[in-house]
């Protein structure tokens, strides 16, 4: 069988039926954590209210468009950043018996939601520059946004070019959101049929991401194409239990 075909093979749906007598969660074990803990302070970001510019759901869809030229003396306020942050990923509500379910802005098979959220930020009003990632989880049912600071990017923003293939454009963007995958929350409930269903959740939070863009007036790109290696090493990543899956830039189009 060539490549070609089974990657077609792996896009088509898996026995559900079968495949979940065998799960995690049917042995119940223990769900995993909805996010990663985290391990420094925590920064609490600036209210999000009456940052939106564009209301109308049908303007969206006319005016949103892929973006890749960016004015670089624009950037964006922490508020906007928030925005984005909690209409793609924030946590609304936890929901099961043993509150295995997280209920969030966009769908996941299953309530899994096997991702994290990063944001490269090179030009936010009152951020220093460099990683950050979100933390749902300290402020569930409540619309305000943690964030946690990984650390700085040396040599930014070159270092991004070199994390999104070489796409020199990508240096004018003020934030680059990073989406990891971390496998296990989705192969806990569907073990083996877990990742075609991951893929499917990750054009969720990309779309929710792009027209969260374009209501505050920017413009944003999403990106499939990046340096695996050299993503997750400056995310601080494993590569394995979690790993760079998507890349979307933001920022007001020059």
């Amino acid at each position: 069988m060539s490549k070609i075909q089974e990657n077609r093979n792996f896009m088509k749906c898996p026995n559900f039926f079968e495949g979940m007598k065998k799960t995690d969660q049917q042995k119940s074990v223990m769900h995993p954590p909805h996010n990663k803990e985290a391990v420094r302070e925590l920064i609490v970001l600036p209210s999000f209210e009456n940052v939106v510019k564009n209301d109308s759901y049908v303007n969206l869809l006319d005016v949103r468009r892929s973006v890749r030229n960016y004015d670089t003396d624009a950037g964006m306020t922490q508020a906007e950043l928030a925005f984005m942050l909690h209409t793609a990923f924030g946590i609304q509500e936890i929901r099961g018996a043993k509150g295995e379910a997280s209920i969030r802005p966009a769908p996941s098979g299953g309530a899994r939601h096997a991702f994290e959220l990063y944001a490269a930020v090179q030009n936010v009003e009152g951020l220093e520059a460099g990683v950050y990632r979100y933390v749902p989880t300290a402020n569930v049912g409540e619309k305000i946004v943690s964030v946690e600071y990984v650390g700085a990017i040396e040599n930014h923003p070159e270092t991004i070019v070199e994390m999104l293939a070489k796409q020199g454009w990508t240096k004018t963007a003020p934030v680059v959101i990073f989406i990891t995958s971390v496998p296990y929350r989705a192969e806990w409930r569907y073990d083996e049929m877990a990742h075609r269903v991951v893929l499917i959740d990750l054009g969720h939070i990309g779309q929710n991401i792009m027209l969260s863009a374009a209501s505050l007036g920017l413009g944003s790109c999403c990106l499939a194409a990046f340096d695996q290696k050299r993503s997750d090493k400056v995310l601080e990543v494993d590569g394995n239990d979690e790993f760079v899956v998507y890349a979307i830039t933001v920022g007001k189009a020059k």
